[in-house]
């Protein structure tokens, strides 16, 4: 059986762990590259995930994973409105990250935003983020975070983005025989409580991926994470097991979320989990302050620590090949 919680939370960090499916035990490596800024190459090769640092002689495989079915990009955590000495311009940095994302040398087919697209669920604060992301010229599948419900239960981010949602705002669809879920695990968070889905979107998760053929890979994307990286934090979703036991008969599945402001990979079996660095502002590893929010750094630092992961398809492979790449 695969081992919990592959995680090792120094840069570069390598940890051995056996992976068994249909029967056939695999021995590998899962490389983390974690809360690096200068970007990393995630592939799936034989049910293991590698990080390579981008740059390194190893990164040099990110050519031969360009050649995809299609590719999209994933941004999170713009928190429009922000102020702090942690990032005084947030317009900048998100600006930054559309330079980014119409300089990639594939363009991708469309955005997801993983949530906190606000800092305080303002009209204006959607109606900049909204302007902003016009300038990439593509079709954006929103989910929220807690920044985002702030006042009104989610009623504004509603009529904004999920028109054509269920329930508080959860939503799949389908692109190039792949399965896309947006679940929303913010209604209702407490200060430092774990992120929920509720029975009601849990019904509707199952019956969403039930006609679905086993071969058919998923990619989920919400804003907590579906691990458990930090309960300490609330780093976390209460009631992810549940959610992800639909997803076991399935070959490839890729999970990808935001939240934490930074770059963490982990492997469970079948399942890949990503978690996406911030357009705004960095928070610090887990557990090594007192608690999270905000981390200030020099100011000529600011953008290394920021950026948006480019996620590329390739139609017969088992694995989504994902690319960390910062604002620097």
């Amino acid at each position: 059986m695969p081992k919990n919680d592959l995680f090792d939370p120094t840069p570069g960090g390598l940890i051995e762990h056996d992976h068994n499916r249909d029967g056939v035990n695999r021995r590998g490596f899962l490389k983390c590259m974690a809360w690096a800024g200068t970007g990393a190459l995630c592939v799936i090769e034989g049910g293991v995930l590698k990080s390579y640092a981008l740059g390194s002689q190893k990164g040099s495989h990110a050519k031969s994973h360009k050649t995809a079915s299609f590719s999209f990009v994933q941004i999170s955590d713009s928190h429009m409105g922000f102020n702090k000495p942690a990032n005084p311009d947030v317009i900048a940095t998100l600006k930054a990250a559309v330079d980014k994302i119409n300089a990639l040398p594939e363009q991708p087919d469309f955005i997801l935003h993983t949530g906190d697209i606000s800092h305080l669920s303002k009209p204006s604060e959607f109606d900049n983020v909204d302007q902003i992301l016009k300038a990439t010229n593509k079709e954006i599948f929103f989910v929220p975070g807690e920044h985002d419900v702030l006042n009104d239960d989610g009623a504004m981010f509603r009529e904004r983005y999920g028109r054509n949602s269920a329930g508080q705002g959860w939503y799949s669809f389908d692109k190039n025989g792949v399965h896309f879920i947006g679940l929303v695990n913010v209604m209702n968070l407490k200060a430092g409580g774990l992120g929920a889905l509720g029975q009601e979107q849990l019904a509707w998760l199952e019956d969403d991926v039930r006609h679905l053929k086993s071969s058919a890979p998923i990619v989920v994307f919400a804003h907590i994470p579906l691990w458990t990286v930090y309960p300490q934090w609330g780093w976390g979703t209460e009631d992810s097991a549940q959610a992800l036991s639909y997803l076991k008969r399935f070959g490839s599945v890729t999970v990808l979320n935001g939240h934490i402001h930074q770059t963490m990979q982990k492997v469970e079996g079948n399942i890949t989990f990503h978690t996406a660095l911030s357009t705004a502002f960095p928070q610090p590893a887990p557990g090594a302050p007192e608690g999270p929010g905000p981390m200030k750094v020099p100011a000529d630092q600011l953008r290394s620590v920021l950026g948006i992961a480019d996620v590329n398809y390739v139609r017969g492979r088992h694995a989504l090949a994902l690319i960390d790449s910062s604002l620097a």
